[in-house]
């Protein structure tokens, strides 16, 4: 009986070192409510199916503050070992000499396996350095789409399964539905900037700015006042102008979805991740799904849409017992079950292409209309120059430029070729400095 209780003791006492043995990973996030639930219970599982490691996930706001407390951080010499960085941070995390663990030296230096070629090819080109290195490990990463109300197309005379292709069917669909009364508003959109600008311009296969829209160096500059944009901007501020058109607000425009929500407005272009967030918000409407529209007299097959999102970044100064933890957690987080279930919750991309295949097998995208219409976009044809994303330096404050600029357009201001030539001098002037910040 004493050994019994003897070895139970031990195995007690065993069992509770080896608990408080495991290597801490700390992972700062920006994501909140729903999403942050699940990417929760992601690292609760990967935490439970080992016993060595504990990642610990830790919400530090919006994607600035986030990369923000992340920088301060660091200078601190308080950082994480994880951090998850918009898109439109890149440039920033790149030119951070000395901060960053590229994920595929540290998965090679753990001995994990990490194939690029297992990941969708616009995820990769986007994250990767020019010799195709993949910087940081794409987690959440997302495209934007067009959601329309097939009611209120209904009540106008439209038909409800077929969705505007062009912006001249957009422009004929949004007059049909105000002037019947089937909604106060044809049009809105989140991400004036991303929607309506970058992608804008990648579908029409223009540049966004020079270098390669900023992947070939920091001496680059913004192009984005061209033909095409002007063209697209003065559109927007006539159908604002006629009713057709309402503003969802700067940055990421979340008048555009409450607009949405309420039945205002007919349609709206937002994330593909706002997919689960129109599924649980249209109660009493039944949700459509459609590629973005483009202009047919300018590009007769459209390129891809680019990337939005946000990945996940390893910052230097850490042990290797926490590299090791980190790098066991990425083979996690790329498995195709883990990654099918977080792009099938959220409407995010799968990431791998193994994801996307089990998601196939398991009839999602059959049993749910429109959920595959973001990975088929973005990866229609193969992306140029002009459509593999834009990578420039202090790029969220260039962001914020251009949503003032468009609001400098509505109210009067400016006509859409000022606007644009103004965002892209103010823009140009940002990018000197980044230039002048981080040259050797």
């Amino acid at each position: 009986m004493l050994r019994k209780l003897s070895m139970a003791a031990f195995a007690v006492a065993l069992s509770a070192t080896s608990s408080l043995a495991a290597t801490e990973v700390t992972w700062w996030h920006a994501m909140g409510g729903e999403l942050g639930k699940k990417l929760e219970e992601i690292a609760q599982k990967f935490n439970e199916s080992q016993s060595d490691y504990k990642v610990v996930p830790v919400y530090k706001g919006s994607y600035p503050e986030t990369l923000t407390a992340a920088i301060a951080a660091f200078r601190a010499g308080q950082q994480p070992a994880i951090v998850q960085v918009f898109e439109v941070g890149t440039g920033t995390m790149m030119a951070a000499k000395g901060a960053v663990y590229p994920v595929y030296k540290l998965m090679a230096d753990e001995g994990e396996p990490f194939d690029t070629k297992t990941f969708l090819a616009p995820v990769t080109g986007y994250y990767s350095d020019t010799k195709g290195n993949i910087l940081s490990l794409p987690f959440n990463s997302s495209t934007p789409i067009m959601y329309y109300n097939k009611d209120i197309f209904k009540k106008a005379g439209l038909d409800p399964e077929v969705a505007p292709k062009t912006w001249k069917e957009v422009e004929e669909f949004s007059k049909k539905i105000v002037s019947s009364g089937a909604a106060k508003c044809g049009l809105t959109s989140a991400w004036i900037t991303w929607v309506q600008t970058e992608n804008l311009s990648a579908l029409h296969d223009k540049p966004f700015g020079t270098l390669q829209n900023g992947f070939g160096g920091v001496k680059s500059e913004f192009t984005f006042n061209g033909p095409l944009q002007v063209k697209h901007w003065a559109n927007l501020k006539k159908w604002q102008d006629e009713g057709l058109f309402k503003y969802g607000g700067p940055v990421g425009g979340d008048q555009a979805a409450t607009m949405f929500y309420s039945q205002e407005c007919a349609i709206t272009m937002n994330s593909s991740a706002g997919r689960a967030g129109v599924i649980n918000n249209a109660k009493n409407f039944t949700p459509g799904f459609a590629p973005l529209p483009y202009y047919d007299d300018e590009i007769k097959e459209p390129k891809n849409s680019i990337i939005g999102g946000a990945t996940l970044w390893v910052l230097n100064g850490k042990d290797k017992a926490t590299y090791k933890g980190v790098a066991k957690f990425f083979s996690y987080l790329s498995k195709p079950d883990v990654q099918a279930d977080w792009h099938q919750f959220t409407g995010y991309l799968p990431i791998t292409n193994a994801a996307y295949e089990l998601g196939q097998k398991q009839g999602y995208y059959e049993k749910n209309p429109g959920s595959d219409i973001a990975i088929k976009q973005i990866t229609r044809g193969t992306p140029s120059e002009n459509s593999k994303g834009v990578r420039f330096g202090n790029f969220t404050q260039v962001r914020t430029i251009i949503d003032e600029e468009f609001q400098a357009l509505l109210a009067n201001k400016k006509d859409a070729k000022q606007s644009l030539d103004s965002a892209v001098q103010r823009g140009n002037a940002l990018l000197r400095e980044f230039e002048a910040a981080n040259s050797n």
